[in-house]
């Protein structure tokens, strides 16, 4: 560990290359297969890194995604826009949630794409770019039954028309059109070819009203390794990035490795005797004399307390349970008769190595998924930045 660390996130670039390389080889497969884009041309890669890159680090995560040929950046708020943009990043960039009044000047000034997802919205970008005397790079989002953002199917072909329009004065370009699947880590759900279908309509809708874009997407990762049909001419891939399974139980053996690794010190050790409970609550008690460790992180860095005594940690080539409720800063492990020592590494989750605990070990264990475990950590951990490449971090 760092050294004079109590306890850290660990993210390796390497592995965040490595996993946007596999994932641009999936996709190229799939290509191979009958999954071409309408001109022939192989389908691009976007590398989601909304969110501080998923918990990763944005500017760290996009770095090592353009290095590893990520042809656009995703992020959802024009501020996670401008903040890769000054980061130094100079490539595509995309971003999608934005509210009325928003700070347009901006993304547009700094050649990000936007979303439109309405007329009104349309208008206010258009407003934006004339008032700067310049074109607004803009991207227009249909619901495709997802039922979240997005133009509606009955009012997409008055978007369509106005940003022909719109393109016609000459402050904007419709860059792109594109729609998020609900249900793609379930292949065999009705709704992703009822999507898929609704998509293609709408682009006929919009190739009718004189609109050309330079790219169509609709696939998120886990579409992206297991629904070709939906690739178009870009994929979005988000939590596969990061090496996390995007569809667990459903695909193959994908070949990614989890950039993020969870690790602390042990507090304290102590020996605990038979009928001793644990922690708040006293939801576990020893049947045995047993030793445990005190691990300095808990719901505040952002475990799920929910994981309580249903979760291990790993401490010298083994898993230790997690007994009793985990805290705001703190909770406990059991080595059984192993000794340990006070400031003893122990591994919260991480690669899954030698059958260690998983990001989605403690999904499972806390009923949620595992975007959600490795975006929500935080509070306290010091995250730090390695490159087992050996190539710098």
């Amino acid at each position: 560990m760092t050294s004079g660390a109590r306890a850290e996130i660990v993210v390796d670039l390497a592995a965040i290359r490595h996993n946007v390389r596999r994932l641009r080889e999936i996709v190229g497969s799939a290509v191979s297969t009958g999954s071409t884009t309408e001109d022939g041309s192989t389908t691009k890669m976007m590398t989601v890194v909304k969110a501080d890159g998923y918990g990763h680090g944005v500017h760290e995560v996009a770095r090592a995604a353009r290095e590893a040929g990520a042809d656009w950046l995703g992020v959802a708020t024009i501020d996670e826009a401008v903040a890769v943009r000054d980061g130094g990043d100079s490539g595509p960039v995309l971003c999608w949630l934005t509210v009325p009044g928003e700070d347009w000047d901006a993304a547009i000034t700094r050649g990000i794409d936007v979303s439109a997802y309405s007329l009104a919205e349309l208008a206010e970008i258009e407003t934006a770019a004339r008032h700067l005397a310049t074109t607004a790079r803009v991207q227009l989002k249909i619901d495709t039954g997802l039922s979240r953002g997005g133009c509606l199917p009955q009012d997409w072909p008055a978007l369509t028309a106005e940003a022909r329009a719109a393109e016609s004065r000459g402050h904007v370009r419709i860059t792109g059109l594109w729609s998020h699947l609900a249900c793609s880590d379930e292949p065999e759900h009705h709704a992703n070819d009822a999507q898929e279908r609704v998509f293609r309509e709408a682009l006929d809708v919009a190739e009718r009203a004189g609109l050309r874009p330079e790219v169509r997407h609709l696939a998120n990762s886990a579409a992206a390794v297991l629904r070709p049909s939906a690739h178009f001419d870009l994929v979005r891939c988000g939590i596969a990035s990061y090496g996390l399974d995007p569809a667990p139980g459903v695909t193959r053996d994908l070949g990614l490795v989890p950039a993020m690794t969870v690790r602390a010190r042990f507090s304290m050790v102590k020996r605990v005797t038979a009928g001793s409970s644990v922690s708040y609550g006293h939801t576990w008690t020893a049947s045995a004399d047993t030793t445990m460790g005190l691990v300095p992180i808990g719901y505040a860095e952002g475990l799920p307390r929910l994981a309580s005594n249903k979760i291990d940690a790993w401490y010298d080539d083994h898993r230790r349970p997690v007994r009793g409720i985990i805290c705001m800063d703190q909770f406990m492990v059991d080595l059984g008769d192993d000794h340990a020592e006070p400031g003893d590494r122990v591994e919260v989750f991480g690669t899954g190595h030698d059958g260690a605990p998983t990001a989605q070990d403690w999904a499972e264990a806390a009923g949620t998924i595992n975007y959600e475990i490795v975006t929500r950590l935080g509070g306290r951990l010091r995250r730090i930045h390695v490159d087992s490449e050996g190539s710098g971090a």
